[in-house]
């Protein structure tokens, strides 16, 4: 049955990833994003896209008279967690009032499914590794923080005006759509594999890796890479068990890659020599992240397609090796 939902965020990155699958399963889309990080070429055009910024009450109840929404995904945030630590009443405060403005848009409309684009830091240095639900929630840095307490309002909005939610907590997304023009562009970039991409086109002239002498087996930091598709598959499917009642799950290939571990495999899907260097440790980096996704497989039946971790770089390297400047290119071209 085709249904209409509100993507927040959906010029983003993972958010464009979401409205590409929500339109290939027959539904409406319609993205709110104010492009400050989105991009509105990552919009796919039988998308309707409404530019407007959730702090904005007006714009908000102007969407929503406008249209009857069956469901909300809410991607919008800021999401740096070195900037969190250098500006956290930003990050606190404009990623929970700006849920909170959301939050309260749907329940005033009869919205009653809302699905969280969260993240593992809400766990901040975990207690155990892979990390399931049941791990304490204790975030390092505030972006984790500001995410933790939009659960939390969640969870109240659920108990007292019956919104459910689910959130689904993830670390690094990677990759990007092997059948569509979407892929990676943030500016300042400031995840691994793009930036690897920056170096192989001559952009940068290495990559610093942040810390060698870690208790892993190679030095470096592990972390779990989840495709973009993947990731927009669980966002996608996780509407539907809210049927039952809102949900949290942990969502990652369950297995880690280390730094050292990247950079060869983008040597080898790019034949680039990739030069690196190694630099200080980043305060607060976990040696290992890894998200345990037992629940969410055996709840919905998820499972991830892409656990080749040189086939996940090979998807982002096609769309990055055609779009060398990245969105900027086709804006250039028009």
């Amino acid at each position: 049955m085709s249904r209409t939902y509100l993507v927040t965020g959906g010029a983003g990155y993972i958010g464009s990833h979401v409205v590409v699958d929500l339109l290939a399963r027959g539904h409406r889309v319609v993205v709110f994003d104010n492009l400050q990080q989105g991009h509105r070429e990552a919009v796919d055009p039988k998308a309707s896209l409404v530019i407007g910024d959730l702090n904005d009450s007006e714009a908000l109840r102007h969407l929503f008279d406008r249209n009857r929404f069956d469901g909300i995904l809410h991607f919008a945030a800021n999401s740096l967690v070195g900037e969190s630590m250098k500006q956290p009443l930003r990050y606190v405060g404009d990623n929970v009032t700006n849920a909170l403005n959301l939050v309260r848009a749907a329940i005033e409309h009869d919205v009653r499914r809302l699905v969280l684009s969260s993240t593992c830091a809400i766990f901040g240095l975990p207690e155990r590794v892979p990390i399931d639900e049941n791990v304490a929630k204790s975030p390092a840095n505030p972006y984790g923080e500001s995410k933790l307490m939009i659960e939390q309002i969640l969870r109240w909005a659920d108990e007292v005006h019956g919104l459910r939610s689910a959130a689904l907590r993830y670390f690094n997304a990677a990759g990007a759509h092997p059948e569509f023009d979407i892929g990676e562009d943030h500016a300042p970039e400031t995840h691994l594999i793009p930036i690897c991409f920056e170096v192989v086109l001559g952009q940068r002239p290495f990559v610093e890796v942040f810390g060698d002498d870690y208790a892993t087996p190679d030095g470096t930091c592990i972390r779990d890479y989840i495709h973009v598709c993947d990731l927009a598959d669980a966002h996608v499917r996780v509407l539907g068990a809210l049927d039952d009642g809102s949900c949290r799950y942990n969502v990652g290939i369950g297995r880690g890659y280390s730094v050292r571990e990247v950079l060869d495999a983008v040597r080898r899907v790019t034949g680039h020599p990739l030069p690196a260097r190694i630099g200080a440790r980043r305060p607060g980096d976990p040696p290992v992240l890894v998200a345990a996704p037992a629940r969410i497989e055996a709840e919905l039946g998820w499972q991830p397609r892409f656990t080749d971790l040189d086939e996940v770089v090979a998807t982002a390297w096609r769309w990055r090796a055609a779009h060398p400047q990245g969105f900027a290119r086709r804006q250039t071209a028009c």
